[in-house]
């Protein structure tokens, strides 16, 4: 029984780490779209098996030319793969930015429950 148990809150919280790990792509990909990255699907078997082959989940910059690419690979949600610009880099770092201070606002907001109670802590 206990061994069920444990497997069980195991399984749990993978699946939660998974969903965590999928939204915060989707998150991701959100941005990469916003700030003007190209998403290129991977359909045929060549491209799948280099997608495979890529970094996962993390922007990666590639000089061509003399001139820096960067690409974001996913091959677990929309099997597909994101190039830009360095200057689409630069607006996906601006956008995650003000992303990041708009959770920070988000999270630290005003207190707008019973202001009376706050004086038991001598606050």
């Amino acid at each position: 029984m206990r061994r069920a148990l444990l497997s069980a809150a195991i399984a749990l919280s993978l699946t939660g780490c998974a969903a965590l790990q999928t939204d915060g792509t989707r998150a991701t990909e959100r941005l990469l779209t916003a700030a003007g990255f190209e998403m290129k699907t991977a359909d045929t078997p060549e491209k799948a098996a280099h997608l495979a082959e890529l970094t996962q989940g993390k922007i990666v910059r590639r000089d061509q030319d003399g001139r820096a690419s960067y690409f974001y690979a996913d091959g677990s949600v929309c099997h597909c793969l994101y190039a830009g610009t360095h200057q689409q880099y630069q607006e996906y770092r601006r956008l995650a930015r003000q992303q990041t201070m708009a959770d920070e606002d988000a999270i630290v907001s005003d207190e707008a429950s019973n202001p009376t109670r706050w004086s038991i802590w001598g606050l």
